[in-house]
């Protein structure tokens, strides 16, 4: 009984994720979505201070299915406040709507699969991780019952289903032949083909979630379909979960029997080079920052590649999580309130200053321009894959930054150097909360880090 009492303890972040989930669907079974927003907001408070307070200690609980380490931790207060901001912005986008509560709901229990994927010690955990992530993102993606939003969220199911059953058939090899479930038991194995299949069935199931290249297909129709404070969600917490995930695996995987970082290496390639040239050629503010995603997405490999070789391998992966995080939903906040078009945010400087500095801040940073976070976040990055021999994909990596710059000027210039912005809309407070606030992480942690680091 002491060590189930200790075990509990261990998960207790998660089991706080939880009960908000089911409290806040109780809010929504007695129509009081506001009360579900409070829950959701107290919950992921309550869950990112006890993982503060955590830092810095390293757990196992039930007998080493789960993990509560850094990269777990941080992903708890990451994705806490990832999904506060949310909370607000979809309460800013679909206030009145029929189940408003339901969409908190949803956010507390994707963020819980999230979770659990990051501190993953076991292969069912893998499994449970992505199942609860991606059930609960198909009902978000699908919550106006507009034809675009169906589409979308259809091919973000199709495409999990496929890929899911593909993880979880692959995962079956690696339980066969280490004859456990547990991740740590792969260590002893010496069956190099069954080790690479079941590694490309878990890129598969992961990649989907964190719209890797190839497995993105989804990524662009769902988020133009979705709701905008929902499409900010997709493209930050799934993905954060599922490269934490990706880094519990590698941590323990035998580096001798398969190159593991050379395969994950062409795919941050594939994936930075693909998202940003298709990017340019979008005319559409969420489908640009969709490819986006799919762009930084291989910025989330160099840590991951770093994870065996580099000191700095999990301190990049948690920065650039948490610059992405901050970034990412600044950037949609602010195309939420203007519109969704590259035309909608002409001439955004000459009517609201701020908002079009706060969305240039955000670019830059996503660019990895200093001082900010993101620059923070790719210095380390790129640190970590040098350190780990692959010098070459940082100087990738820094080719598809210069890249990226091309695809965010053509938001940042119409911007200032055009006067068509007519989007008279109305003082929506919960907005600016969100970007302002993301505008001061961005800064505030980019700064930050550059003073350690010097």
């Amino acid at each position: 009984m002491g060590k189930m009492s200790e075990d509990l303890l261990t998960i207790l972040p998660q089991i706080i994720l939880l009960l908000t989930a089911m409290s806040a669907l109780v809010f929504e079974m007695l129509r009081k979505p506001l009360g579900s927003l409070y829950t959701l907001i107290i919950g992921m408070l309550g869950a990112l201070g006890l993982s503060i307070y955590r830092l810095g200690t390293v757990k196992t609980a039930f007998s080493g299915t789960f993990r509560s380490d850094e990269l777990s931790q941080w992903a708890v207060i990451i994705l806490s406040g990832a999904a506060i901001f949310i909370g607000l912005l979809v309460r800013q986008e679909l206030k009145g709507t029929d189940r408003e509560g339901t969409v908190y709901s949803l956010l507390a229990f994707s963020t819980l699969g999230s979770t659990l994927l990051a501190g993953s010690g076991d292969m069912m955990f893998l499994v449970l991780g992505v199942l609860i992530s991606s059930l609960t993102g198909f009902a978000l993606a699908a919550y106006p019952k507009t034809d675009s939003a169906t589409e979308g969220a259809v091919k973000y199911f199709v495409y999990g289903s496929v890929t899911g059953a593909i993880m979880l058939f692959g995962l079956t090899y690696w339980a066969g032949i280490s004859g456990s479930t547990l991740l740590s038991a792969s260590e002893n194995t010496n069956q190099p083909f069954l080790m690479l299949f079941g590694f490309g069935a878990l890129i598969a199931g992961l990649g989907y979630a964190a719209s890797l290249f190839p497995f993105h297909f989804w990524t662009p129709d769902t988020f133009e379909g979705a709701p905008v404070s929902i499409a900010a969600f997709l493209s930050v917490t799934p993905k954060i979960g599922a490269f934490f995930a990706l880094a519990q695996v590698m941590k323990i995987l035998p580096q001798h029997i398969v190159d593991y970082n050379l395969i994950l290496a062409i795919l941050a390639a594939f994936s930075m080079t693909y998202g940003n040239v298709v990017a340019l050629w979008q005319n559409s503010l969420i489908r640009l920052l969709a490819y986006s995603t799919i762009a930084q997405a291989g910025f989330f490999l160099l840590g991951i590649i770093g994870i065996n070789h580099s000191d700095l391998g999990i301190s990049s992966l948690i920065m650039f999580g948490f610059a992405y995080a901050a970034m990412n939903i600044g950037a949609f906040a602010i195309v939420q309130q203007v519109g969704k078009k590259i035309s909608h945010i002409s001439g955004l400087a000459y009517k609201k200053p701020f908002m079009a500095v706060a969305m240039t801040v955000f670019l830059l940073s996503l660019v990895g321009i200093p001082p900010l976070a993101g620059f923070a976040g790719k210095f380390l990055l790129f640190s970590s894959a040098i350190d780990s021999g692959y010098t070459w994909l940082a100087v990738v990596g820094i080719l598809n930054s210069a890249i990226s710059l091309a695809v965010y000027l053509r938001i940042i210039s119409p911007m200032f150097f055009k006067k068509q912005f007519e989007n008279e809309s109305s003082n929506q407070y919960l907005i600016q909360m969100v970007y302002i606030s993301c505008f001061i992480l961005t800064i505030g942690a980019g700064i930050a880090v550059q003073v350690i680091i010097v």
